[in-house]
This record gives structure tokens, C-alpha cells and sequence, in this order.
């Protein structure tokens, strides 16, 4: 048997390029594994083979805990009784005992093998994987072998691989023997089945089929620089060409409609709007929501967000089915766009100038003339009053170099009165915060800038939300978390 399962590694490492300390490794946990069901109790076995005789070797162990914290007999031992056999000893280390000779018999044997066996599958199926990785294909076509638990395994030559439910097309009705095309998504390598992941509904793989069908793209000459799919329902890709003698829409569209038919076919029905790129977002955004008609476009750089206005008979089109068309226009463009009618737009934009001119009239203490005057020549914020280029102030007909120069120093007085008032209230803040059982300085004041003023803020929160907000580490902010709930508990203790 020794001499068996020797060769057995040997042959592994050759052929199958496996490390045979992994193989030795597997072995002997699974040799433990099955050694430790001959007791009654639920003892701990670590076991042993013997690189170059194979020979087995079997021994029981307790891990050794401070005094008063063993739980487990079975598998522990106090940190005083292990000194006994060996005074150098710490918690956490193990003490063994050999538990003699033991043979291994028939199970045991079949365990032995059974393991390299699946150490020999395993590398064949990491070599194949490995190999098809390395053609860098992008797509893989291939049969359905078997469905598990919804998931389609499908079989591509000697590769297997898994398209989970999630990744098919919704009302795709996929069936064992079927033949499927899909985009490589991932790989996961710790799983014991298939290790490639595929997909259907990734916008990735619209973009791929795409270049199957337009020679041109995949020659340089055009580009999909963008894409976003409802998948099985509709999609939008952006294109660009590189050559200003080929039209990127024409081209991708084909001979009456051929390449996008053959893209919508493979995509069971999904309708494909292909638009323009354009370098400016705001004209971008115009094309992705076509073919709806923009009538106004406002861009906030700062939320990186578009109020996009629409004539009251364009609004249901720009929308589309349940919000579809400016969904896919948004996942497209990375913008966050708001679709308003021309009423509603003109609303908004008189409560903003409202707001500012109160603003104004607040802060620089102007009557509501001086006010009105700023908001009209385009300054909505005191930084904007304060430091914009004195020429551009200068343009303003109503204001003499006097008033400008007033306005100039109300404006920055007024943002100074801000920045102090704002840092007294970090220094309040950070006076409470500190009270939590291990904050530092620097997190306080970070907490503080994030609007997390007081400990009984910071108790109300999740660990999730706090890292989200603030970027702490998961382990920190719920330390920090549980530490500023203590009051509660004593509460409830008292």
C-alpha cells in the first residue's frame, strides 16, 4: 500500500505538474479525517506519511488554552497540565500523543486513493482552464451538458464551465443539449466544480458580439466605447469611428439591418439603439436619449448629475417603459440624469434663484436690487462673489468699482465667518467624540467632517454605512460602534 501510494504521487507530479507536497498535504488531512471516526469521542488526529517510505503515522492532540478556558477535553488542555510534559509550551500550540500502530485498512487505503484521484481531476481540469485562459478568448460556444440547481453547465470541447441563472437572459428558456454562446465573466478558482463563469447579460458580451458581426471594429477603425443593457428587452451602445469616412451608425447597423439582427438573435429579441458618441457629455447624454428630443440641457459637475428638459410630448418617449429609456441613457453615459418639462424646469430654476438671492441678501447684507443683479449675471455662491477675476465683476454696468470692491469683502468675510463657526462645531463635536473608548484625534475629527457629531450619533450607526461614509476600516468602525453603545448597556444593566 505504501509503495502504491508513492508511485501514485510520484506519477502525479510528473505528469500532471502537481506539487507532491500538495498531494501529501490533501492525503494526510484525509487520512485524519477517517482515522478520527474509529473513536467515540470527537477527538482531534493529525496524520502523518513518510515522503520517502510512504509509510502512515498517526497522533492525537490537544490544543493547549490558558487555565480555566478549556471547553473542550476531547481536544484541549490546560496550559498547567501541558507544562508538565513539556515546560516550554505557550496557549495555542498543540501537545500530541502517538496513537501507535494503527492500520490504515481497507478505508483508509480507499481514502488514500480517492484523494490523489481527485488531485489528478483537479489538475487536469486547472491545466485545460489554464490553457484556454492563455488563447485570451472572449467568448466561449458550447453545449449544454446539464442543468444544476438552474445553473446551465455547458461543455465546450474538454473545458466545462457554469452559467448560473442570474447570467441568462430573463425568459431565455435554456435546456440540456441546447447550444449557447457566452462572454467569459470570471474565474473561481475555489470551487470544486466548474471554475469558469459565464454570463449572457453582461454588457460585455453585446459589445463582443458586435465585433463578431462589424469587421470594422475589430480593424480599429470603429470603437463601442460605451454600453448598457436591460437584458432580453433593450440595450444602447455608443460608437465612435476613428476614420470620418465610415458612418459608426450605418456601419454597425449593416446591409438592411443585417449585423444588428444577427446581434439581436443571439440576444433573444433584445432591441439594440445605436447612438453617437461624442466627447461632450451634455451632447453624449442629447444622443443616448434619442430618439427623444432635449430641449434643454443643465450640467452639475459637482453631483456629476444633467436636469435634462423636455417638451411635455417628448417626456413619456425621453422616460420610456417603466423609466427603461433614461435608465439605460444614465448606466450609458455614467451621468444621473433628471427629466423634467419645460414647466417644471422653469420651477426649479425660480426656487434656485430664490434661495440664492436670500442667500445673498443674508450674507453680503444687500437690499434685494443688489441681490437680483448678481443672481442674473450668473453668481450663485459667496466663493463666486469673493474670487472670481475682479475683470469679470467689472463687466457688470450696475456696480461701480466701489461696490464691487464692498462685495468683494463682504463676500469673503462672510466665508471666513463660516469657516470658523464651522470649525467650533468640529471642535465641539470632536470634545464629545472623544469620550468613545478608543478614538483618536484624527478620527474625531474626520467623524466630525462627515457630520457624525456626537457618540450618540455614532452608536445609531451600521458598520456598513460608517465605512461606506467615512472609508474606515469594517473592524475599526465597529469597534468604534460598540464602544460609544456602551452607555446603553450599562443602562441595561443597572
Amino acid at each position: 500500500m505504501s509503495r502504491e501510494i508513492l508511485l501514485l504521487v510520484d506519477a502525479l507530479g510528473r505528469e500532471k505538474n502537481v506539487e507532491k507536497e500538495i498531494v501529501f498535504g490533501a492525503l494526510e488531512l484525509a487520512l485524519a479525517s477517517a482515522t478520527k471516526k474509529r473513536f467515540q469521542e470527537d477527538i482531534d488526529v493529525r496524520a502523518s506519511v513518510d515522503r520517502t517510505t510512504g509509510e502512515f503515522s498517526f497522533f492525537r492532540r490537544w490544543q493547549v488554552m490558558n487555565d480555566g478556558e478549556v471547553e473542550e477535553a476531547a481536544r484541549q488542555i490546560a496550559v498547567s497540565d501541558a507544562r508538565k510534559q513539556n515546560p516550554a509550551i505557550q496557549p495555542g500550540e498543540y501537545i500530541e500523543q502517538p496513537l501507535g500502530a494503527l492500520e490504515v485498512g481497507r478505508i483508509g487505503a480507499q481514502t488514500a486513493k480517492q484523494v490523489i484521484l481527485q488531485k489528478i481531476r483537479d489538475a487536469e481540469r486547472e491545466q485545460i482552464l489554464n490553457d484556454f485562459l492563455a488563447r485570451k478568448e472572449p467568448l466561449v460556444t458550447g453545449v449544454i451538458k446539464r442543468m444544476e440547481r438552474g445553473n446551465a453547465i455547458v461543455e465546450s470541447g474538454r473545458l466545462e464551465a457554469v452559467l448560473p441563472r442570474d447570467q441568462m437572459i430573463p425568459k431565455e428558456n435554456l435546456r440540456m443539449g441546447d447550444r449557447v454562446r457566452a462572454y467569459v465573466w470570471k474565474t473561481d478558482r475555489a470551487s470544486r466544480g466548474p471554475q469558469l463563469i459565464l454570463s449572457r447579460t453582461a454588457p460585455e458580451f453585446l459589445v463582443k458580439l458586435f465585433e463578431m458581426e462589424v469587421p470594422e471594429l475589430e480593424d480599429g477603425l470603429l470603437e463601442i466605447k460605451a454600453a448598457a443593457r436591460d437584458p432580453g428587452s433593450r440595450a444602447k451602445i455608443a460608437v465612435h469611428s476613428k476614420d470620418r469616412r465610415i458612418d459608426p451608425i450605418g456601419t454597425c447597423v449593416g446591409m438592411r439591418g443585417s449585423r444588428v439582427q444577427a446581434v439581436t438573435s443571439e440576444l433573444a429579441g433584445e432591441r439594440v439603439d445605436i447612438i453617437l458618441w461624442a466627447e461632450d457629455p451634455a451632447q453624449f447624454v442629447v444622443n443616448a436619449l434619442a430618439p427623444a428630443e432635449v430641449s434643454k440641457i443643465k450640467v452639475d459637475e459637482e453631483a456629476h448629475s444633467m436636469d435634462i428638459v423636455v417638451d411635455e410630448e417628448n417626456l413619456a418617449q425621453a422616460i420610456g417603459r417603466t423609466g427603461q429609456n433614461v435608465r439605460l441613457a444614465s448606466e450609458l453615459t455614467g451621468w444621473e440624469l433628471n427629466l423634467m418639462t419645460l414647466e417644471e424646469s422653469k420651477k426649479k430654476s425660480e426656487e434656485e434663484s430664490t434661495r440664492v438671492k436670500t442667500m445673498f441678501m443674508e450674507k453680503l447684507d444687500v437690499d434685494e436690487e443688489v441681490s437680483a443683479i448678481l443672481v442674473e449675471e450668473g453668481f450663485n455662491t459667496l466663493e463666486e462673489v469673493a474670487y472670481v477675476p475682479i475683470s469679470e465683476m467689472q463687466e457688470i454696468e450696475s456696480f461701480d468699482e466701489a461696490t464691487i470692491n464692498e462685495l468683494r469683502s463682504r463676500a469673503r468675510n462672510a466665508l471666513l465667518t463660516q469657516a470658523i463657526a464651522s470649525e467650533e462645531r468640529v471642535e465641539h463635536d470632536i470634545e464629545d467624540l472623544m469620550k468613545v473608548e478608543g478614538m483618536d484625534n484624527e478620527t474625531a475629527r474626520l467623524l466630525a467632517a462627515k457630520g457624525v457629531g456626537t457618540q450618540e450619533a455614532l452608536a445609531d450607526f451600521a458598520t456598513d454605512d460608517l465605512t461606506e461614509l467615512t472609508g474606515l476600516e469594517a473592524e475599526r468602525a465597529k469597534q468604534l460602534i460598540m464602544a460609544a453603545r456602551a452607555p446603553w448597556f450599562a443602562e441595561a444593566g443597572s
